[in-house]
């Protein structure tokens, strides 16, 4: 036979590790949804910059001409 379960181990909306899991899970996810609200709302300005960066060039603009060999 086995063990008759305690009142505790039958209620999972009484362990306060699941309710603190959803309280950070949710307010991961608000904090998510919130970078992406203000990061549409400010404007991204192109710098003007000949220098790359790791090798990348730092504007989508090429500094070579197409015609040149």
């Amino acid at each position: 036979m086995s063990a008759p379960r305690t009142e505790a181990e039958g209620r999972w909306y009484r362990q306060p590790i699941l309710w603190l899991g959803i309280v950070v899970f949710i307010a991961s996810m608000a904090g998510c949804v919130w970078i992406i609200v203000a990061g549409t709302r400010s404007a991204d300005i192109p710098l003007e910059t000949s220098h790359t960066v790791f090798g990348v060039p730092a504007s989508a603009r090429s500094s070579h001409r197409a015609d040149t060999p």
